[in-house]
């Protein structure tokens, strides 16, 4: 079943929108963590799946001699993706995304009449080597970046690209952080904010009779994000938060939190996690917060029916009873099983997405007739919402030439808008809830769509 949840309270995802920019990153990230800030309340924000917070980049940040990179003719397309790392199982299906997109788009005659081209980068958990690779592309000439993975990442080289005129598209990167950022209109995402996945997260808390949880969230751009989005939305139905606690997930262990949160005599617990959450939901369990003592939740971070074998390998009941949100998988079907086919991957998180970035790339530098970043970056969110629909980078392109504006019908199913900024980013999304049984399985209960 498939329900629609309007955030109607724009004062408080405005102003969660603004607290989060101010920050100092599914699905939905590994940078050098900051100290962690464990708090009773939810104090105002002074700093995303989607892991790490960003530090103020060695390479790529202010203060490196600005490069800039010019249009040639040719679309230079590029990536920064994790190849290595913790969230290197995050790579193959995106990295061969955006690969078969090069090749449709080349077997279509490519863009502007020449072939596209492809550069790879590493984003490899670590701000250092995601920065290195984001000067390394800029010094190749790419005119767009499909990428990075992580919001974290993101964020330690976002300024580096757009500050050298070249487009970034994210097909992951979650973090309310990017809404409203100022990148000269050159940073566009395929991936809903976690300012919609945290209503959905609060609602369903509050829909089981909770009034007083207790958050326990990453200290990063992704669990500072989501949990913030989600008090905003639990207080405005009138629950009162109990403890808002953030943690360094690079920790040896999470007793100290787990006991903040045991003194917090909350009547249920939200774990937005990585895989360190199996880790924390053993310890909420032997301080006696398991899901049957009391009601716990999570988010796309631990969204697994295999979570049990981690916090319990003897025991597949262990979190029975849990339930969660997560990024619906929206994605065309048709596109999954041939994306299955001709890659071989059986993982396809956030494929979909990543295609997408590059076919609009490549369609926002066929309607400027340019593959100068500045040009593409004032298409990207024309292509996507036209008169004549297209589904594929063939018919679309083929639309342009005869003089017709489209609206790409992406294979993740999401529709770019602008921000007030000139950023691009779908302004809904639709989200599973789920819940995990006595055989450790998931079950999707229902699927809601998120607005603003």
């Amino acid at each position: 079943m498939k329900r629609s949840l309007w955030l109607r309270r724009m004062a408080a995802v405005t102003a969660l929108a603004l607290a989060a920019a101010a920050c100092g990153g599914n699905g939905d990230d590994t940078t050098a963590e900051p100290e962690p800030a464990d708090t009773e309340e939810v104090e105002e924000p002074t700093d995303e799946p989607e892991e790490e917070p960003a530090e103020e980049p060695e390479d790529g940040g202010e203060g490196d001699e600005e490069q800039s990179v010019e249009g040639d003719g040719v679309l230079n397309l590029g990536y920064i993706l994790p190849e290595s790392g913790p969230l290197a199982f995050l790579g193959p299906p995106q990295i061969q995304a955006v690969e078969l997109a090069v090749a449709d788009m080349n077997a279509a005659g490519g863009v502007l009449g020449e072939d596209v081209t492809l550069e790879s980068g590493d984003e490899a958990g670590d701000a250092t080597i995601a920065s290195e690779s984001a000067q390394r592309l800029i010094g190749a000439g790419v005119n767009a970046v499909v990428g990075a993975a992580s919001s974290g990442m993101s964020l330690s080289f976002v300024d580096a690209l757009t500050g050298a005129g070249v487009v970034q598209c994210s097909a992951s990167n979650t973090s309310p952080t990017f809404t409203g950022g100022d990148y000269n209109g050159m940073y566009f995402r395929t991936a809903p904010t976690d300012a919609l996945q945290g209503p959905v997260l609060a609602e369903t808390i509050v829909a089981d009779g909770n009034t007083n949880p207790a958050i326990l969230a990453r200290a990063d751009d992704y669990g500072q994000g989501l949990m913030e989005a989600t008090v905003a939305e639990l207080e405005a139905q009138g629950a009162t938060v109990a403890a808002a606690i953030t943690y360094d997930p690079e920790a040896a262990n999470f007793e100290a939190e787990v006991n903040q949160v045991a003194s917090a005599n909350a009547d249920s617990v939200a774990l937005i996690a990585f895989d360190e959450g199996a880790q924390i939901l053993a310890s909420l369990i032997e301080a006696g917060m398991g899901p049957q003592n009391i009601a716990i939740y999570g988010a796309d971070g631990v969204a697994s029916d295999s979570l049990w074998e981690e916090v319990d390998p003897n025991d597949e009941s262990i979190l029975e009873g849990m339930k969660g949100t997560r990024p619906a998988a929206d994605a065309d079907e048709g596109f999954i099983s041939r994306f299955q086919e001709e890659t071989g991957l059986t993982d396809t998180t956030y494929a979909a997405a990543a295609y997408d970035c590059a076919i609009l790339i490549g369609l926002a530098a066929e309607a400027a007739g340019s593959d100068d970043g500045a040009a593409i970056a004032a298409e990207m969110v024309n292509v996507s919402s036209g008169d004549t629909e297209c589904s594929s980078f063939e018919e679309c392109k083929q639309a342009l030439e005869n003089g017709e504006s489209i609206a790409y019908q992406t294979a993740s199913g999401v529709v770019l808008t602008s921000t007030d900024t000139g950023n691009g980013e779908p302004e809904s999304g639709s989200y599973d809830i789920w819940e995990l049984g006595a055989d450790g399985g998931l079950t999707v209960l229902e699927t809601v769509e998120s607005n603003f």
